[in-house]
């Protein structure tokens, strides 16, 4: 008898001790509910917002879909989903833009400032949460697009096929693996930008910057066959006449049969680039690596600091 009581204080107080943690558990049960439900009612306001014919109640429901992916991993993917779907209806067509030449000048380009929030909200994410979200984004008018800002702009896998980004600004873009099948980038401005794993077939980068850039082993450049009125066939590949690659990154590069003419590369790593029947026309390749570069029946008229023709 002695014994059991001398247990009991030891047991009530084991006793207080699980109410206690039961309690705890019960209310932080309650707790994350209570949030979640607060978060849903935060979301569906949100997407209500995005609907208004009003701008800046537009722009409120992009900057609250925002917060809401900052703090809540589990309706991030839903809110990357979301924001892209809307850049992509809202944006306007690749289509009809792509009807307005570049011409000489510079343009005022820019993309509407609800689709510009929404995609800079994008760029700055963290897509290591985006649980398998797709960013689709092709066939939209992006011309001039800019992120500005020195924090990294976050893109990979994006979906830019047939996208009409002329002149945009996305130095040091995370790009991925991203698809830019046709993609418009003509006097773009991707210094710095890392594009392994792209798909740039058909992809026109005329006179676009590409200093500094990360195509290491990029392989899809090329897409189907093109038939000339004459009825030559050739092979319809990405673009980069007069474009600024130097100091760019092509080790193991697939780029034969692209257009080169008039770009330079100057200070490039093009080491086991393969630019076989590529249009090397007046390209600056001065200080380039070139060590096991293939150039078999490539026009090299005018190239300068190539190897000489055996």
């Amino acid at each position: 008898m002695g014994l059991i009581a001398a247990s009991l204080p030891g047991l009530a107080a084991l006793g207080a001790l699980l109410f206690t943690w039961m309690q705890v558990g019960q209310a932080g049960k309650e707790l994350r509910i209570s949030e979640q439900g607060q978060i849903t009612s935060r979301f569906n306001a949100a997407i209500g917002n995005l609907g208004s014919q009003s701008l800046d109640i537009r722009l409120g429901g992009i900057y609250a879909l925002q917060r809401i992916m900052e703090d809540s991993a589990r309706d991030h993917p839903a809110v990357v989903s979301v924001l892209g779907a809307f850049a992509q209806e809202h944006s306007g067509s690749s289509t009809e833009s792509l009807k307005e030449p570049l011409g000489d000048e510079l343009h005022d380009w820019a993309p509407k400032r609800d689709i510009w929030a929404a995609i800079a909200t994008l760029a700055r994410r963290n897509p290591d949460r985006d649980a398998g979200a797709f960013i689709d984004l092709s066939n939209t008018d992006l011309r001039g697009l800019k992120v500005p800002g020195e924090a990294a702009i976050r893109l990979p896998g994006v979906g830019l096929n047939d996208a009409d980004l002329r002149e945009a600004e996305l130095p040091g873009a995370d790009l991925r693996n991203a698809n830019l099948d046709s993609a418009h980038l003509d006097r773009a401005w991707l210094e710095k930008a890392d594009l392994q794993g792209a798909n740039l077939a058909r992809a026109s980068f005329r006179s676009a910057t590409l200093e500094n850039a990360n195509l290491r082993g990029v392989e899809r450049t090329c897409g189907g066959f093109l038939i000339s009125r004459d009825g030559r066939k050739r092979l319809d590949c990405i673009d980069l006449d007069a474009a600024v690659l130097d100091g760019a990154d092509l080790r193991n590069a697939k780029l034969s049969d692209v257009n080169l003419r008039d770009a330079t590369l100057t200070g490039a790593d093009l080491r086991g680039a393969d630019l076989s029947r590529a249009n090397l026309t007046n390209a600056d390749f001065r200080g380039a690596k070139l060590d096991g570069v293939k150039l078999d029946g490539a026009t090299r008229t005018g190239a300068l600091g190539l190897p000489k023709q055996g």
